[in-house]
């Protein structure tokens, strides 16, 4: 069917060259004809003239009778077609007869002795000219219809692939665009394999960071159970013996404890991503008010930040509302609170928030040193830790609050601000 629709227009583009050569053509035959007769009628009354000059006034009545009822009369040079010279160019004729140019001495033209076909011939010559036009221009705006049909197809079967909703090409026959459909299909072929087996390797990895978490959480409770059984013994003989040494291995077992709570975030930590990187973990929609969340995130670390003596402000700016997972939410507020705790010790930890038409915007910041600038594109990396990060830290804090935020619609950004302190810049969209 294509093959049939190229044959057309190209057809087309034929016929309508033939036009336009063909009224050119005739055109200038019918021309060339009316010329020649002009030039031979010209030669011969300037060779009876030139032998017998009385006779300019028989040639000039016979000339009036025949072009009368050919042409309309036009004034050419002083004289009327069709009509003999007037009296004042009598010396003209006279000066220019033995010139052999008698017609023109008399105000004729070409035009003026062609035959009335000649008007035809230019009549059907602007028709065919004017119709090879139109052909040409209708098999032009044709071809370019059709090329504008296939591009908004091919467009259209690419947003399909952007939203997953791609379906196989059908043939629709040769023409210019099968070679870019056929390299559109095998890429997007090859593009889609390439997908599935990424997100079965995640999926893969996935599962593995959840068999590791759970198994890492057995042996975790066990020593847990022994460190308690363990303090407790201490603590007898401690109150029996009074000795230096239960003391020092009171000190030892807190170590441990301190290891074991970190061992234990670790292990939650890496549930939560594995989730996060299976699709598992489901964020709820609801609307949310942000003073509110930043209240409730805040109060969640009331014991830490009274530990640490660094006070949080959180101002009360108007009800404003996000669409979020508000536990969720929670989570990843109060990873950026903790961060700006442990680096601005005694110091005050800011939180604002405004919102325009494209998004709501919350800044949470401190007074301490801010990042160093070598941390900065890697904050959210998981298992990084900074340059000035505090012992103790696994490094995946910031990243779960990435994951988090921007499965929600919002984007995280760090940077350090000019007045000093470290400040997250949140973004939750509207649309």
């Amino acid at each position: 069917m294509s093959g049939r629709k190229n044959t057309v227009v190209l057809l087309g583009f034929v016929i309508s060259v033939s036009l336009l050569a063909s009224a050119l053509g005739a055109t200038l035959v019918s021309y060339r004809d009316s010329r020649l007769q002009f030039e031979l009628l010209n030669a011969v009354c300037g060779e009876i003239v030139e032998r017998e000059p009385e006779a300019g006034e028989m040639i000039s009545d016979v000339l009036k009778e025949y072009t009368q009822g050919m042409r309309r009369n036009v004034n050419v040079d002083g004289y009327e077609m069709g009509k003999a010279p007037s009296e004042g160019n009598t010396g003209r004729n006279a000066d220019t007869a033995g010139e052999r140019d008698v017609l023109t001495a008399l105000g004729y033209r070409v035009s003026d002795f062609a035959h009335p076909s000649y008007q035809q011939n230019t009549f059907f010559a602007m028709a065919g000219f004017l119709a090879g036009i139109l052909l040409f221009l209708s098999a032009f705006l044709y071809r370019n219809q059709k090329e504008a049909r296939r591009i908004h197809a091919l467009a259209d079967y690419l947003e399909q692939v952007n939203t997953g909703r791609a379906v196989i090409l059908s043939a629709t026959g040769e023409d210019d665009f099968s070679k870019l459909e056929d390299e559109i299909y095998k890429t997007v072929t090859y593009l889609y394999q390439t997908k599935d087996g990424a997100v079965q390797a995640k999926n893969d990895f996935a599962k593995n960071l959840s068999n590791i978490a759970h198994q890492i959480k057995t042996p975790i409770t066990a020593i847990s159970l022994s460190v308690q059984m363990m303090k407790q013994e201490l603590a007898g003989c401690f109150g029996q013996l009074r000795a230096k040494e239960p003391e020092t291995g009171r000190g030892h077992l807190e170590q441990v404890e301190k290891q074991l709570l970190r061992l234990t975030h670790l292990e939650e930590a890496l549930l939560v991503l594995s989730r996060l990187d299976a699709g598992a973990l489901v964020l709820q929609k609801n609307q949310v008010d942000v003073f509110t969340l930043l209240v409730l995130a805040a109060d969640n670390l009331q014991e830490l930040f009274v530990g640490s003596g660094t006070s949080i402000d959180i101002p009360e700016l108007g009800e404003l509302g996000i669409t979020a997972d508000l536990d969720w939410t929670m989570e990843a507020v109060m990873n950026l609170m903790k961060n700006g705790m442990e680096h601005n010790k005694g110091g005050t930890v800011h939180c604002s928030y405004e919102q325009n038409p494209l998004y709501t915007e919350i800044l949470i910041w401190d007074e301490g040193e801010g990042f160093a600038k070598e941390d900065i594109p890697h904050l959210f990396e998981r298992f990084y830790r900074g340059k000035n990060a505090e012992e103790g830290g696994i490094g995946i804090g910031l990243a779960l609050s990435k994951e988090i935020i921007e499965r929600q619609n919002g984007t995280i950004r760090a940077k350090n601000r000019q007045g000093g302190g470290a400040c997250f810049e949140i973004r939750f969209y509207r649309h």
